[in-house]
């Protein structure tokens, strides 16, 4: 069981798309001495009930390497691989084991790459870099990016790197001038790149100057709002087609010249701009747009493309804004972006606030404060009473790191102090409380005086008119003596007829008063006193 051989050392595994090499280093002297390697794949941890097995490709080489390519099928499996010297009947005991993922283990390759210059732009077309081969080790070729590096072919070049489409056009280039590229094909989710593409050179040819076509093609975007605008060398007739590509068509490795729509409204226009708004259904995705120009004589002419990814492209304008004022703070109402079309600029740019507020005084040194806010209603406490004060707004967005022109300024005045109203409203109250409390028995002590005065000299109640008429007396008060008349001296006939009669009558007259005192005409004690003096002067006269 003794051996001379060593085993082999520094086992390594070389890979690029599905193409595998093994190698390996030995440090024996010894000659005829052949390789053979082994190998296992399991999908779990269980690795000591899976056995060995020889690995294709490498069985009795001579040199340090071999390519076991056929043997790796499943690409995301766990493999293991071993390898001995042999020479005859002699072994060496095996190498350490090497561990490999095959998809981890491998390296992108190189793309390939297709060039074309014309009119002092060179076109490339990129292909995957297992274009047009059965075994994939990279089967989602929309997942690949790809790095452009492109120098002039001089002694002093500077190397320009950038991101190009499958199919792409380098322009911005100096006529007459040869240049060298080469590309890269990267995963950026994996975070694997690949090897460059061999170098490939090329002279640019002179550009046409064609006065047709349509020159500084510009967006303009504001609240997702978007304008195309362009300028035009061309003095005599000329319609435009505003043209647009939806972006990820240009991520396929197919040909998307013919897939440009045109855009509703901004066919065969003779105007400058165009408002393509409408196309604008989804801001996660991007848009190229172009101009095509043509003449009376049905002669076109494309403009250079323009990259639109609409919240980079868009700009956030001013917001609104509104005042108003309470005992003890300003309020201010903030209206989005966009107007009626503001939640649409919340929703994809999450917008907070920048508030700007200061007193608008003559003091051109009054410190101007800030506070930033997420929602569309703020306050501002510790007002100054009887002060102007103004407020501008800012939208902006950390998220795109855009913000907006402030708005337009709006200015309030705060209500003057309350203290001097209360002291004048409380001196008011207590002055009124005062008076009415002298009033109040003053009034009082006049109504008892002018009810005894009209009791006394205006009484409302007169005598009977069977008393009044009496006699020939009238009587005007009950309480006031009259003038006595002058009282003739008569002779009173004594006769008993005569008395009888007296007596008749003025028992008559005594029950004709109490009947009508029973009867509640005069049924006031006051009344009562004045029928008894007039009764008494009666009595008098009779006799």
């Amino acid at each position: 069981g003794q051996t001379n051989l060593k085993s082999p050392q520094d086992i390594q595994v070389y890979a690029v798309n599905t193409n595998f090499t093994l190698r390996w280093n030995y440090t024996g002297n010894d000659t005829n001495v052949t390789f053979s390697a082994e190998y296992r794949w399991f999908e779990d941890s269980e690795t000591n009930e899976v056995e060995w097995k020889e690995l294709p490709g490498c069985q009795n080489v001579t040199s340090m390497e071999c390519d076991f390519s056929s043997a790796i099928t499943k690409y995301y499996d766990t493999h293991h691989v071993r390898i001995r010297a042999e020479r005859k009947e002699e072994v060496s005991p095996w190498s350490s084991i090497f561990e490999m993922i095959p998809y981890f283990t491998a390296q992108i390759g190189p793309p390939g790459i297709e060039l074309q210059s014309t009119n002092g732009v060179i076109k490339i077309k990129v292909s995957p870099p297992e274009a047009n081969q059965v075994r994939k080790m990279w089967i989602a070729d929309l997942r690949f990016k790809y790095n452009l590096v492109i120098w002039e072919n001089s002694s002093n070049a500077e190397f320009r790197s950038q991101s190009i489409f499958p199919t792409h056009v380098i322009d911005d280039l100096a006529p007459d001038t040869t240049y060298c590229l080469k590309v890269q094909a990267t995963l950026p989710l994996d975070f694997q790149e690949g090897l460059f593409s061999p170098i490939h050179c090329v002279k640019t040819t002179r550009k046409v100057n064609d006065l047709l076509c349509a020159t500084n093609v510009s967006v303009l975007a504001l609240n997702m709002k978007f304008h195309l605008h362009w300028n035009t060398q061309y003095k005599q007739h000329v319609s435009y087609n505003v043209q647009y590509l939806i972006g990820y068509l240009k991520k396929l490795h197919d040909d998307y010249s013919i897939k440009w729509l045109n855009i509703p409204g901004c066919e065969n226009i003779t105007d400058t701009q165009c408002n393509f708004s409408s196309i604008i259904t989804t801001t996660s995705g991007f848009y190229y747009l172009r101009v095509q120009a043509m003449n009376e004589y049905n002669k076109s002419c494309l403009s250079n493309e323009v990259k639109v990814d609409p919240l980079i492209t868009n700009e956030i304008g001013p917001p609104g804004v509104k005042v108003d004022i309470s005992d003890v703070l300003l309020h201010i109402q903030i209206s989005p972006p966009g107007g009626s079309e503001g939640e649409v600029m919340t929703d994809h740019y999450d917008l907070s606030y920048r508030v700007l507020y200061w007193k608008n005084s003559s003091n051109n040194e009054e410190e101007i404060k800030m506070k930033e806010i997420k929602q569309t209603i703020g306050t501002v406490s510790n007002l100054t009473p009887s002060t102007l004060y103004c407020v501008k707004v800012q939208a902006f967005s950390e998220v795109y790191n855009k913000s907006s022109r402030y708005s337009k300024e709006e200015c309030i005045r705060t209500p003057g102090d309350k203290v001097l109203p209360l002291i004048i409203l409380a001196t008011f109250v207590t002055a009124l409380f005062a008076v009415l409390l002298v009033a109040t028995p003053l009034t009082f002590v006049l109504y008892q005086a002018y009810n005894k005065i009209k009791y006394v000299f205006f009484p409302s109640c007169q005598p009977p008119l069977n008393i009044e008429g009496f006699g020939g007396q009238l009587f005007s008060s009950p309480y006031l003596s009259t003038t006595e008349e002058p009282i003739e001296n008569c002779s009173i006939i004594e006769t008993i007829i005569t008395e009888e009669v007296n007596q008749i009558d003025f028992k008559d007259y005594k029950h004709s008063k109490q009947s009508s005192r029973d009867s509640g005409n005069y049924s006031n004690d006051d009344n009562t006193s004045g029928s008894k003096a007039s009764e008494e002067m009666l009595d008098k006269e009779i006799v």
